[in-house]
């Protein structure tokens, strides 16, 4: 009996072949690939995702970007269950046919996008972008303008530079940090460097210090290094290019989701702009139950119907064509940021599916809607030959008996029930009203009908196990010991780089030495060692004592910083490594430091007033 998760592939073929009349194909052997997607260059995991962290950071090291080729397809063997799903002959998937718990058991058609339907996905993706058009407008963002139409723009390269410029910007900014925090440091960078040439002729130092406070610092490296290859390269004279295989073969630390973000937004091109908000909100809308950060059959899967979705909105309306001979619009910048919209403001972790635009569509919904009215599941019963199964989703009931242990554990509270009751109005289809050009359908989109509280809590709640969750890592804990020298004869304090690689790149710090040991060291420990550290650095340093401890979270690494104060009368030059050199500063508070150093900065301010 073939393995439950067979390979999708041979499960596509043969359900393609089945769908067009042919043989049979036997399938024998487990051909599925379980490889871990490894992340683009770009991290495209933005505010709502279940992994970020409200710390600095800048881990794991990612290796210096280099010009690379990038393959025409990421299916791989995947790519006839791509079409069997997304393709322009793919079988329709009914509304109707849902897949319950506690099995789901389900063909692989069922991810199908209703967003796709042939009779009524015109009018669902319509809906989805009418909701934007109006709710960008309230939440307002200084890089969201209009599309820059080739047709109507005078000084178009000029125009195309300055807009590819600000969204490149907007994007790396967004990677792994809340909107609103980006707001006002992309106002003060484009302020201070308003061109791509402008940012390319900064000082690297320059470049942290407008980075300082935003995490992942290696992102302001890569941009400055980026900005500088654009302006210099004899093709692209400052202009990113339109095509996302460019932009990713060409721009170091642009990958997929950045390419695609430019190319669509800019450019007008239909290509799939996918963060972690997307892959939850799409997976979601396709009821596709499995990792969206460890299966790469899955994650493949969601961006092929991302492409699909693109394209189809591409087509929705008139196009006109860019020097390239592309079909380009407004159409597919303002479908890629809609979904991103929708799942950082509504299909969060812990959805809102009251306000959603887009229930009709989603498959979750429904089957909430199911579950609620205890409805039955008789796509089970209609199922015989276990090869047609869907292979993406993963086995349901252990998640849903794990989920409902812990809920009996968790009775929700007054101001809980409140809450839920104050979101009875459901939102549908026709509080998006939209003119379309063609003519009358011949049948009404479905809608939703207004559900009750405790329906919608049923629904969210279900919503919530997609996709499935990771299991996160335990974060190490490391202890480091920070020796602030201070030179008596001036006031200057004696910092160090950090090496130009790894955790907090290129950033300046007060010498440290990390406990080989990790932590447990005691407080006489730490004194020996701080004084043996700081009398390498530099000699003559006398120890005033240790001033307190630091805490410090970054996404892998619990880090405590133990700071101690020296004093010397006369330094004299100083040296360093070769990739960690050191120097005398007197303005420390301009220095390009980490978050977590400036904390211990302070902590020395504060006792150096003694002397």
């Amino acid at each position: 009996m073939p393995s439950r998760r067979s390979s999708s592939l041979a499960a596509a073929l043969k359900i393609t072949s089945v769908a067009a009349g042919e043989t049979t194909l036997s399938v024998g052997k487990r051909l599925r690939s379980t490889a871990k997607p490894g992340r683009d260059q770009d991290a495209s995991f933005s505010e709502n995702d279940d992994e970020i962290y409200d710390v600095e950071d800048d881990a794991p090291p990612i290796q210096e970007p280099k010009r690379r080729k990038v393959a025409k397809s990421r299916s791989g063997k995947n790519v006839a269950l791509h079409h069997l799903l997304f393709g322009p002959n793919a079988q329709e998937s009914s509304l109707e046919s849902l897949a319950l718990p506690p099995s789901r058991r389900h063909n692989a058609t069922y991810h199908r996008p209703l967003l796709l339907n042939r009779q009524h996905g015109r009018e669902y993706r319509a809906a989805l972008l009418s909701w934007f058009d109006g709710t960008s407008a309230s939440r307002a963002m200084p890089w969201r303008k209009p599309w820059v139409d080739p047709s109507v723009t005078p000084n178009l390269r000029k125009t195309l530079e300055k807009r590819a410029y600000e969204v490149w910007i907007s994007e790396i900014m967004l990677q792994q940090t809340r909107v609103a925090v980006v707001i006002d440091y992309w106002n003060r960078w484009m302020a201070k460097w308003p061109t791509i040439q402008d940012l390319a002729a900064a000082h690297p130092d320059e470049v942290l210090a407008a980075w300082r406070g935003l995490g992942y610092y290696s992102r302001a490296t890569r941009i400055h290094e980026a900005a500088k290859l654009v302006v210099g390269d004899a093709q692209m004279q400052g202009l990113l290019p339109a095509a996302v295989d460019e932009l990713e073969a060409k721009v170091p630390g642009v990958g997929r989701y950045t390419a695609g973000a430019i190319s669509a937004i800019v450019f007008g091109r239909a290509e799939p702009m996918v963060d972690g908000n997307v892959l939850r909100v799409l997976s979601r809308q396709l009821g596709i139950f499995g990792s969206v950060k460890t299966d790469k059959a899955v994650v493949d899967a969601l961006w092929a119907a991302a492409d699909a979705l693109a394209k189809a909105v591409a087509g929705d309306g008139e196009q006109s064509m860019d020097d390239a001979g592309v079909a380009i619009s407004d159409r597919p910048g303002r479908w890629g940021q809609a979904l991103m919209e929708l799942g950082s403001t509504i299909c969060a972790p812990k959805p809102n599916c009251a306000a959603c635009p887009a229930t009709v569509s989603c498959r979750v919904y429904n089957e909430g809607q199911a579950i609620a009215a205890k409805k039955k599941n008789k796509t089970a019963r209609d199922m015989t030959d276990v090869e047609d199964m869907c292979t993406l989703c993963e086995p349901f009931e252990e998640v849903m008996e794990q989920d409902d242990a812990e809920a009996e554990l968790q009775e929700p509270d007054e101001e809980t029930k409140t809450k839920a009751k104050a979101k009875q109005k459901q939102l549908t289809l026709a509080s998006f009203a939209f003119t379309s050009n063609g003519s009358k359908s011949k049948a009404a989109p479905p809608t939703q009908a207004q559900v009750t509280a405790g329906t919608l809590e049923t629904i969210a709640d279900h919503a919530r196990r997609f996709p499935i969750k990771v299991i996160k890592k335990a974060v190490r804990a490391e202890e480091t010991i920070v020796c602030a020298v201070l030179r008596l004869r001036d006031g200057h304090y004696l910092l160090q780089r950090r090496a130009s690689k790894g955790l907090l790149a290129g950033l300046w710090e007060f010498p440290s030495h990390t406990l080989a040991d990790g932590t447990g060291a005691t407080a006489a420990q730490r004194k020996r060692i701080a004084k043996t550290h700081a009398d390498g650095a530099v000699r003559g340093a006398k120890h005033v004592g240790e001033l307190g401890s630091v805490p410090w979270l970054f996404s892998h690494l619990r880090l405590t910083m133990h700071v101690h104060l020296f004093t010397v009368e006369d330094g004299g030059e100083v040296e360093g490594e070769e990739d960690r050199p050191m120097r005398w500063s007197g303005a420390v508070d301009d220095e390009s430091m980490g978050t977590g150093m400036r904390k211990c900065w302070a902590l020395v301010k504060e006792a150096a007033t003694e002397f």
